[in-house]
């Protein structure tokens, strides 16, 4: 299928859009442990049933299992985690926002770690996305509308997410150089393990609640859940996956960068929130950043 990788590089820009909104709802409600264990536990349901309704080949090498469930754990239990948490301190758009930096952080990650040397375009992309997110982080409205505040925990959390996504990104490449694999399969194995670590790890902090309980009591909670679960881990990663498997990595990133632009108007519907032209060319630039850093 022509442009199959770049369309499905668009398709997880959209779903990631509307995920990141309905996991900010959610987790003003439950909390983001809550909810993280309870999106994966979901996706892991949704992918085991695509893969066997699909009757889908599990085939995968030993070093291709490895290098996903390491991907899952940095970029599921760790990455997302800080992810919810930054969903809850300064709101969705300014978190992904700050997750438009992410492949900016693999490119710093792969030449240090695969050897990946980075030209002089590569550095002006750098340069030029953390610039976009500067405008957009710096602003100081004089008459906020929004109920999310610009905070330095909210801040660090976004950080760290995008720290968690990119290497993620890194391990999930290795995976895929070594042999074709279904996306929704490799999604699998990635949710999956971090499923299995995760739900043991929440109930044995004690930050992790019957869930029927939960969703009994915070039914708007659970609507949100459900829908961020099949937009994000279950159809958006996938998408994610099979853009990079079919389509330059560079060029997948670039339209997946989009997130930022497509939310803005989603946010101003949603929240009525109102922000200046500096919060729209700062988006702007971010994500010409990413494509100067990955359309060298």
């Amino acid at each position: 299928m022509p442009f199959l990788g770049e369309l499905s590089a668009l398709l997880t820009a959209v779903c990631w859009s509307g995920s990141s909104l309905s996991f900010a709802e959610a987790a003003k409600r439950i909390g983001s442990v809550q909810l993280n264990i309870s999106r994966l536990m979901l996706a892991t349901i949704f992918l085991l049933v695509t893969i066997g309704v699909g009757r889908i080949s599990t085939s995968l090498s030993a070093s291709q299992v490895l290098f996903l469930v390491i991907s899952g754990m940095i970029g599921f239990v760790f990455g997302d985690t800080f992810l919810f948490k930054a969903y809850e301190e300064i709101g969705p758009r300014l978190t992904m926002l700050m997750m438009s930096g992410a492949p900016a952080v693999s490119a710093v990650l792969a030449f240090f770690f695969l050897g990946e040397v980075l030209p002089v375009w590569g550095v002006a992309g750098i340069g030029v996305t953390i610039a976009g997110i500067a405008l957009v982080v710096l602003e100081r409205p004089e008459a906020p509308t929004s109920s999310y505040i610009i905070s330095k925990p909210g801040l660090v959390y976004g950080a760290l997410a995008a720290l968690g996504q990119g290497v993620g990104l890194i391990f999930a490449k290795l995976a895929f150089d070594e042999g074709t694999i279904n996306g929704f399969v490799a999604t699998f194995v990635r949710v999956a393990s971090a499923t299995i670590v995760y739900v043991p790890l929440g109930f044995l902090t004690r930050r992790y609640k019957n869930p029927v309980e939960i969703f009994s009591r915070q039914r708007k909670a659970f609507g949100f859940t459900l829908l961020g679960a099949i937009l994000g881990p279950y159809l958006g990663v996938t998408f994610s996956l099979i853009a990079v498997a079919n389509t330059k990595v560079g060029i997948a990133a670039a339209l997946m960068a989009t997130v930022p632009i497509l939310m803005l108007p989603l946010v101003r519907y949603i929240y009525k929130e109102s922000f200046s032209w500096k919060a729209i060319a700062g988006a702007f630039v971010a994500v010409a950043g990413v494509a100067i850093l990955f359309l060298r």
